[in-house]
């Protein structure tokens, strides 16, 4: 396209200067009649516009050099001054200001040598002063439109190179978070298979003198199953989920969690419920899960409190506390995701700190995991 269009402005160049002089119209200058020179110093000319895109100086020279040729052999009309201001338009647009500015003196010198030689004029009269401003007028606008240009495709750059990092920033985060699912994958796994083995062991070793409670711990084995199952169909549904945050566990989810408690919970939350970063969200639901299962399993208790401290403190830390008022019994240390020390390691992971231990009317876990201001 940009290859006919320069091919039509050439052309109708042409067909316009050589009909205005042919038919003695258009504004006044020399009268000299045209002949095959004319012809060909306007064929020239037109051919030096319609390559002006890929060779904008040398346009300049040439329809410079045209234009004093017409005014030396005396043809008729001042349209072929045209030529010029395209070429010092084209200059400017194509190749900036700084060779804009060059091309347009030039343009001012030879309109004077021009002036001065061929039309028997003065150095700096008036045909002068009404020349060179036309022409600083069309190297201002080719400077304008260059800048302009620049500006665009600079725009169009950045904002290129921001949708690509962007894009990185969205490839790492989905690669974290499905890492973070597979290890969630893998404490479901361990979680569920260690309850089954205990479960299991149980019902061997029963089955000949209690088969009541051997069939007991086969249903606990098939609900704890059932349990894993789903829970690892949720996190594998949320490998292929494009919105990871919203397909696996989190604080979203904890009346759910709490429904399948065993127990009564209370929760309390205290400070603006906000949302956390992802990490911090998973975290923090998994040690509750984890309290609450021990509570399950090993406390006997016949209530839970569950507290959630939105604290609006300087280094942004959110703050759980799972406390039952149980009997004492075996203390839950179990390791490789699970029990206390799996709960410590998840929270030190994150730059926080869970404790653990009795208290005056039960057992208590505590734990702070930062928000950085940040990640919020």
């Amino acid at each position: 396209m940009p290859r006919a269009a320069d091919i039509a402005l050439g052309s109708g160049f042409v067909a316009l200067v050589l009909t205005a002089g042919g038919l003695q119209v258009g504004p006044p200058g020399p009268s000299g009649p045209l002949d095959w020179g004319a012809v060909a110093l306007v064929v020239t000319a037109g051919a030096a516009v319609a390559l002006r895109r890929r060779w904008p100086g040398g346009c300049l020279v040439v329809v410079n050099l045209v234009t004093l040729a017409w005014f030396h052999f005396d043809y008729h009309g001042r349209l072929i001054t045209i030529a010029p201001l395209i070429g010092c338009y084209a200059l400017a647009a194509y190749r900036g200001w700084r060779a804009g500015a060059a091309g347009g003196l030039l343009t001012a010198a030879v309109t004077v040598v021009t002036v001065r030689l061929a039309m028997d004029g003065a150095w700096f009269g008036d045909q002068v002063f009404n020349a060179v401003p036309v022409e600083a007028a069309a190297t201002a606008l080719g400077a304008a439109v260059h800048s302009h240009r620049a500006f665009a495709a600079g725009a169009r750059e950045r904002a290129e190179r921001i949708a690509e990092a962007r894009s990185d920033q969205a490839r790492r985060q989905a690669a974290e978070e499905r890492l973070e699912i597979a290890r969630e994958l893998h404490d479901v796994f361990g979680h569920t298979m260690a309850a089954i083995s205990v479960q299991a062991g149980v019902a061997v070793h029963v089955m000949q003198r209690r088969p009541e409670q051997a069939a007991e711990a086969l249903n606990t084995i098939k609900r704890i199953s059932d349990e894993g199952l789903a829970e690892v169909q949720v996190l594998l549904g949320a490998m292929r989920s494009e919105d990871l945050r919203t397909a696996t566990g989190g604080l979203a989810k904890l009346d759910k969690l709490l429904d399948t408690a065993g127990v009564k919970v209370d929760v309390r939350v205290r400070g603006a419920n906000r949302t956390v970063p992802v990490a911090v969200d998973l975290a923090a639901y998994r040690i509750i899960q984890e309290s609450l299962t021990n509570v399950r399993r090993h406390a006997r208790a016949s209530s839970v409190r569950v507290e959630l401290n939105y604290g609006d403190t300087p280094e942004g830390v959110l703050e759980i506390v799972v406390c039952d008022d149980g009997r004492p019994g075996d203390t839950p240390t179990t390791v490789g995701g699970h029990g206390i020390e799996g709960m410590r390691a998840r929270a030190q992971k994150l730059g926080g700190s869970l404790t653990a231990g009795r208290v005056e009317d039960g057992f208590e876990v505590r734990c702070a995991l930062p928000v950085r201001k940040d990640d919020r």
